[in-house]
């Protein structure tokens, strides 16, 4: 007896979101408006431009830094600048870097070392902590180096030419430069902002 024809097996086909005519989900940057069934997408509002503060408020801060860093200039010349005859024997200078720190931390009594390298760390934050908020242009971490290298090598330089007991030392200028630079991190960074934000460009 003659078996019946097979029936062909049915394909079965998933059905997709694009078969469907189902929108797909809009990407978190755009924002998706429905229109007929249609999906339109629009550009993501661009962010928000930081306030600046009233101009009392900047022109207020700008001249307590300012007279902040006369006080810290005054200060810094009477302890670089101060002849020191009694000393003058055991002054020498120093053009390779380290050597100055490996004396400091042979020294018998931990609090000298600590002095002597804490106090020039200390001598250089002022640096990074008012030069950007004077002076806008000198905010980032390259130029507050920079100039703040700059400066005590002048000192220095004026130390070891002019000064009696004062010798010119490069690793001084190292740590006033780390000085600097920690200061600007912890302090001087996010005061420049608040007080000069910089401007966001807006497209036409």
């Amino acid at each position: 007896m003659p078996r019946a024809a097979l029936r062909p097996r049915t394909a079965f086909r998933f059905r997709t979101a694009s078969d469907s005519g189902t929108p797909k989900a809009a990407s978190p940057t755009t924002k998706s408006r429905f229109r007929g069934g249609k999906a339109e997408r629009e550009p993501a509002k661009p962010p928000r431009e930081r306030r600046r503060p009233p101009f009392v408020v900047r022109l207020l801060v700008m001249l307590l830094a300012f007279a902040a860093m006369v006080a810290f200039a005054a200060a810094l010349a009477r302890l670089t600048l101060q002849p020191s005859p009694a000393s003058e024997a055991l002054t020498h200078s120093n053009l390779h870097p380290g050597r100055s720190l490996r004396a400091y931390l042979d020294q018998p009594e931990l609090r000298d070392a600590f002095k002597q390298i804490g106090g020039n760390v200390v001598l250089g934050i002022p640096f990074g902590v008012l030069l950007p908020v004077l002076i806008p242009g000198t905010r980032g971490i390259l130029r507050v180096i920079l100039l703040t290298a700059t400066v005590m090598l002048m000192v220095e330089l004026v130390q070891g030419a002019m000064i009696t007991g004062r010798a010119f030392d490069i690793d001084d200028v190292l740590l006033n430069t780390t000085g600097a630079l920690i200061g600007y991190l912890l302090l001087g960074r996010r005061m420049s902002r608040a007080v000069h934000p910089r401007r966001l460009d807006r497209k036409a």
